[in-house]
């Protein structure tokens, strides 16, 4: 079951007081089930195809979008299936925002595997969910449930008895 907003700030509070030393917090993303399965569509500057590979570039203010996810990132990497039709995963870096449904994420990296459903940010991570926030070095989110986990030194910023 993927957290709300509302229970976000409650399970925050309750595991921090549980754990202050904890070195990952579960997180919600998006309060939505994304559909994997949805088209990807890439929108960018400029685009270098290497068909000896299976792989293409992306590159100048990078927009990946996929139902109500989008990726913003300087350069994003595609890495085709064998079929050469399907995408097996986007490796993005040069500064990467990841937003869905009004929640934001930043990091210097990350990677998105299409099948799995799951991105990883790596490198100085922020999440803002409305007033709140969570900064750590790397984020896992689960697109197919909404969910989430921080690591990496977690701090957490939120203000309780609001959205």
């Amino acid at each position: 079951m993927a957290f709300t907003f509302r229970s976000f700030s409650l399970a925050l509070a309750l595991s921090l007081a549980a754990s202050v030393a904890a070195a990952q917090q579960k997180i919600a993303f998006g309060d939505l089930n994304q559909d994997t399965t949805l088209p990807v569509e890439v929108q960018a500057d400029q685009l270098t195809v290497n068909n000896a590979d299976g792989n293409a570039v992306f590159s100048g203010n990078v927009i990946v979008t996929q139902g109500e996810m989008k990726l913003a990132a300087g350069e994003v990497r595609v890495t085709y299936g064998a079929d050469r039709k399907s995408i097996d995963s986007l490796v993005a870096s040069g500064g990467v925002t990841v937003t869905n449904l009004g929640d934001a994420a930043e990091a210097r990296e990350a990677l998105y595997t299409i099948d799995s459903g799951v991105i990883v940010l790596t490198g100085d991570v922020l999440l803002t969910q409305g007033p709140s926030a969570m900064s750590g070095q790397k984020l896992t989110i689960n697109l197919k449930d909404g969910t989430g986990v921080m690591e990496g030194r977690v701090t957490t910023t939120f203000r309780p008895g609001g959205n």
